[in-house]
């Protein structure tokens, strides 16, 4: 029973709970204004669960592959024995469906539109059948969807307006956050993918075009979060751009390289994180 449950720990890629977890909590606290059972719950599903059914069908239907991939066994992804395959799967549906459940019934048709679709792009990025994952540039936008999902959902649940202008440009901005961080991770893996018949953004144009296409997308966020009036967000932006320039000539025979740099943007996430944070709590303390 411990090694199972050490298992799917590993499975749902703790160091990760963070990335899915606050952006809802943030979204839902800061339109809503007070917490709630809704917040909790839904901030307990992004936290634990939707990081099990997002990674643990990932690990399952990508086990081949990554096989040959010398990250896989650690931090950055666990190596899923066949033996806990269906374990997993059985797990991480168990573990979302109650969760899902009650936010679909205190929440409205929008957001629960919201929450049902990135529940499904959740599943389709890995699922045999779908493999959005293996699409080039779909495979960005949708893996930007699991992060950019949870906020969205959020301020949907809590009753934002997502047409507002700041808020639609946060969402973009995210977004394009989101296909930049996608885009980097997978030049790491250029070898290993090609090897293991993977097609992604990598695969497709090259190391070096993609981590100039992820630093495209992180500079347009940078530059939207400015228009729209919130400048002090360049502060987490701007070490992104730092980081991916760095491998500005990765070539695909180097690509392992960039591995660094994932390395680094891993913990560069909860320094993002910590700036958001006290963006918005300064003008709350000091008035």
């Amino acid at each position: 029973m411990f090694e199972t449950i050490k298992t799917l720990f590993w499975v749902s890629r703790p160091i990760s709970w963070i990335n899915t977890a606050y952006p809802f909590a943030v979204a839902y606290f800061l339109t809503a204004g007070h917490v709630d059972i809704a917040m909790i719950i839904g901030t307990l599903f992004f936290l634990i669960p939707y990081n099990l059914l997002m990674y643990g069908i990932n690990d399952v239907f990508d086990y081949e592959s990554d096989l040959r991939n010398p990250r896989k066994g650690g931090i950055e992804g666990a190596l899923l024995e066949p033996r806990y395959h269906r374990l997993t799967v059985v797990a991480a549906v168990a573990s979302s469906v109650p969760f899902i459940l009650y936010l679909t019934s205190v929440g409205s048709s929008e957001s629960t539109g919201w929450l049902y679709l990135f529940v499904f792009t959740v599943i389709a990025y890995s699922a045999k059948g779908l493999r959005f994952k293996e699409k080039p540039f779909l495979d960005s936008i949708t893996s930007a969807s699991h992060f950019v999902g949870p906020m969205i959902f959020g301020l949907s649940l809590a009753g934002a307006n997502l047409g507002d202008p700041v808020i639609l440009a946060l969402i973009v901005a995210f977004t394009l956050w989101g296909i930049g961080s996608h885009s980097f991770g997978a030049v790491q893996d250029v070898i290993a993918d090609r090897e293991g018949g993977i097609a992604s953004i990598a695969t497709v144009i090259g190391a070096r075009r993609t981590v100039r296409f992820s630093f495209l997308a992180y500079l347009l966020a940078a530059i939207l979060v400015l228009l729209a009036g919130l400048p002090f967000l360049l502060l987490a932006a701007l070490p992104y751009l730092v980081l991916v320039g760095q491998f500005w000539n990765i070539t695909d025979e180097t690509c392992e390289s960039a591995n660094r740099g994932w390395k680094r943007f891993i913990w560069l996430n909860f320094f993002a994180g910590a700036v958001v944070t006290f963006s918005w709590l300064i003008p709350v303390i000091f008035g």
